[in-house]
């Protein structure tokens, strides 16, 4: 048991048809068949919705994102078509929109990993590979690879974990033309970000990636290099062999399995209401990665 503590009822706005709500994004399609992502402030952890928002998480995310297509537009394109409001949606959704093409989605979480640790650590702990990669001796948590590696999952639903994947299995899947292009565009978006990252101070320790076909074309989809898609981290704070500081829901985590917080994780029960500190202190790290990224100012 897991998934939303309370799935909330979406909005019902003229001309749209609701499709799907995820754990973050409300999705929707309009009259001409294009797709109005909308981006909530609800938080996830593990697999769990939980019964607090991050007040304007959903339109850093979204902002967020929109800035990364534009550095990255010479990599790969992307499905955004517009971020005006659909006639008649709520006030509310402004800056939290994207309207998008729709396409036909590739079934690949498509990972980037230039550091190593989370799922890829505890594989590398007890086989010296991730996902079937071959890896050196003598890494650590946060231990910078010796290149970036593609690490693909597949997509899981809601309450559900994504699964690691050899790139056999992904070739097998979506056919060997398909899989390269995916492995060839993951690894250049993410050298890309990387880079671009690193001038503003943050490690881009790992993040994934969604694709989708307009007619032949391979696009960038979804949210892109965001605290929610990826790890970042303070560059001053690098210390390999420990865990590392983040820009990210660190802190819900911390609160949610500490004592302070009363819940236990492997009861299945869902978590409680996130105190006060703790959300501000989450947005506070959303907040700040977006204007040490942007070099802007969140307003």
């Amino acid at each position: 048991m897991s998934g939303f503590v309370e799935k909330p009822e979406p909005e019902q706005v003229p001309g749209l048809v609701h499709l799907h709500t995820g754990k973050v994004r409300d999705l929707y399609q309009d009259a001409e068949g294009r797709l109005v992502m909308v981006a909530s402030d609800r938080m996830s952890a593990y697999d769990w919705v939980l019964p607090t928002p991050i007040p304007d998480k959903g339109r850093i995310l979204t902002q967020l994102s929109l800035w990364w297509f534009e550095q990255l537009a010479d990599v790969v394109a992307n499905h955004v078509v517009s971020t005006d409001l659909p006639q008649g949606a709520p006030a509310d959704w402004a800056g939290r929109t994207m309207v998008c093409k729709s396409l036909r989605m590739v079934p690949v979480e498509c990972v980037a990993r230039g550091y190593l640790t989370g799922s890829g650590l505890k594989e590398y702990q007890r086989d010296r590979t991730v996902c079937g990669l071959a890896l050196p001796e003598g890494l650590v948590d946060g231990s910078e690879l010796p290149a970036p590696i593609f690490t693909p999952a597949t997509k899981a639903a809601v309450g559900e974990h994504d699964e690691n994947v050899s790139y056999e299995e992904v070739a097998r899947q979506v056919g060997t033309e398909t899989a390269a292009l995916l492995r060839q565009t993951t690894l250049a978006v993410y050298g890309r970000a990387r880079d671009l990252a690193r001038e503003r101070g943050i490690i881009l320790a790992d993040t994934k990636f969604e694709f989708g076909y307009d007619g032949e074309e391979l696009l960038l989809a979804d949210e892109v290099l965001t605290p929610d898609s990826s790890r970042f981290w303070p560059a001053d704070g690098w210390q390999p062999g420990r865990a590392q500081p983040s820009f990210d829901k660190q802190y819900v985590r911390d609160w949610l399995t500490s004592d302070a917080s009363g819940w236990d994780r492997g009861a299945d029960v869902p978590p409680p209401a996130l105190p006060e500190e703790v959300v501000e202190r989450t947005r506070a790290k959303y907040v700040e990665a977006y204007e040490r990224l942007t070099g802007t100012a969140w307003s």
